[in-house]
């Protein structure tokens, strides 16, 4: 088996379709010769046919005895007309009386009265073919009026033999160009119809590695076209991994740059300096700047696994997810967090939460960004309310806060990496949480929205809705 799939599809076809062309149209040679032959000896058992005929009509047993007019006569006529020596003989079936070849042998079976039997046999060494009748002795005969008149004519099967052979040979001539012909058309069409792989396999060896085009299929016969499409899918897939890998380095080597830059001139001021409250001051400065740093470094690597997952969604470890239990989760990690700013932090969620099929750790990155990002905003003494909520087909996680909230235009583009909204130019920050979000949300069939308070006071009520038709489907 594996000799097998080592050869090329082309090996394998031919392998196949040719010993079974030709095992199949030899059986077909063999049966239509086994055929000819039958119609030869039909052709020619019509002549003996009509010799036997013409002795019976000849035979007499009206003197009481067994006479037979003129054989040799007609014998020499049907030996002229089939080139062959004829033997005959004509006797009662119970030996008493015979005239002509008296060695001339019957059938194996008993003869059927008035039913010729045609079948060959060996007479003085030779090879002949017999015609055998048996009838009623008509009148009978005074002696044995039961006993029937055997009539049998034989030929020599030389002429015969040489007409088959002849036969034979123009039939297997023919049969044979014809397999030879069937074989090239074969071999030519396997070839053929396997050019447009050979094209494909040419196309794809002259391309360049960071080629990912798709494929084009024209020409392409159709059994294979879903392969092409299977390959097209498979690089489209690969060329945006690709893609966000060289957007990852881009983002990385251009917001690490500066945040880098500003520490190495802090460690050069801090060396230079010898007031320990200066050095101090800008030892306070980096630690501020690392933390950035490793936010930004943080949120990066989160985006981009977000994005790696949702270029790759079979590879996802699809789970049910409690967005109850998840929300009680990310309130409890960061709930030390809101505590440092004194903030009322609550949830609101039933104890049987609405159940999604999804990635667990995508939807608590997602959930964790918004809550840092109500926390950050809010001013201190504050409030924040988490809600798990399912209604009109829909379920829901929302984070309600009383911050500053967003302009309609901020809203607008919000999900856009690197862009920070009015409200935050002057809080530190990377700009990544929202596109972290919009992410993760579109990777599960979900939607981010964001709205202000409509209640009467500042703030912004962010929420992820998951659609029970949507991938990340809920359940009861």
């Amino acid at each position: 088996m594996k000799s097998w799939q080592r050869l090329s599809l082309k090996a394998v076809l031919l392998g196949w379709l040719v010993p079974g062309l030709v095992l199949i149209m030899g059986l077909t040679l063999w049966r239509s010769n086994q055929l000819l032959r039958q119609e030869v000896d039909a052709a020619y058992d019509r002549a003996l046919a009509g010799a036997l005929r013409a002795i019976d009509l000849n035979v007499s047993t009206a003197s009481g005895g067994l006479a037979v007019e003129q054989p040799f006569v007609l014998l020499e006529f049907f030996e002229l007309t089939t080139n062959a020596r004829v033997y005959f003989r004509v006797a009662t079936e119970d030996g008493l009386a015979e005239i002509g070849s008296p060695f001339l042998p019957l059938p194996a079976e008993p003869l059927r009265t008035g039913e010729p039997r045609f079948y060959y046999a060996m007479h003085e060494d030779t090879p002949v073919r017999v015609a055998a009748l048996a009838r009623p002795a008509t009148p009978p005969l005074p002696n044995n009026p039961t006993t029937r008149i055997v009539l049998q004519v034989a030929e020599s099967v030389g002429t015969r033999e040489i007409f088959l052979r002849q036969l034979l040979r123009r039939s297997i001539e023919r049969d044979l160009i014809g397999i030879a012909m069937s074989v090239v058309l074969l071999i030519v069409g396997v070839v053929v119809a396997l050019r447009p792989l050979t094209r494909l396999q040419r196309e794809l060896e002259a391309r360049a590695a960071d080629d990912l085009r798709p494929i084009d299929d024209t020409g392409v016969p159709t059994e294979v076209r879903p392969l092409v499409a299977a390959v097209n899918r498979h690089m489209a897939r690969y060329a945006d991994m690709a893609r966000a890998q060289r957007q990852f380095l881009d983002d990385a080597s251009h917001q690490l740059r500066t945040p880098l830059s500003v520490l190495r001139t802090q460690v050069d001021y801090a060396l230079r300096e010898h007031d320990m409250a200066e050095v101090h001051r800008a030892l306070q400065a980096m630690h501020e700047g690392l933390d950035r740093a490793v936010r930004m470094v943080n949120q990066m690597l989160a985006l981009a696994r977000a994005r790696d997952a949702s270029l790759t969604l079979q590879s996802w470890v699809r789970e049910t997810v409690d967005l109850s239990a998840l929300a009680c989760e990310v309130v409890r990690l960061q709930l030390p967090q809101a505590r440092s700013k004194r903030l009322d932090l609550g949830v609101e969620a039933p104890d049987n939460g609405p159940l999604i099929h999804g990635c667990e750790w995508m939807l608590r990155e997602a959930v964790a960004n918004l809550l840092d990002n109500a926390i950050r905003y809010t001013p201190e003494g504050g409030s924040i309310t988490v809600a798990v909520r399912s209604h009109s087909g829909c379920v829901w996680i929302e984070i309600e806060d009383q911050g500053p909230g967003m302009t309609p235009h901020d809203i607008t583009l919000a999900g856009t990496r690197f862009r920070r909204g009015t409200a935050g130019k002057a809080l530190p920050g990377a700009g990544l949480g929202l596109a972290i979000v919009h992410t993760i949300a579109q990777a599960h069939g979900a939607r981010l929205e964001l709205r202000n308070r409509t209640d009467g006071r500042t703030g912004l009520v962010a929420a992820l809705v998951f659609s029970l038709g949507g991938p990340a489907h809920s359940e009861s």
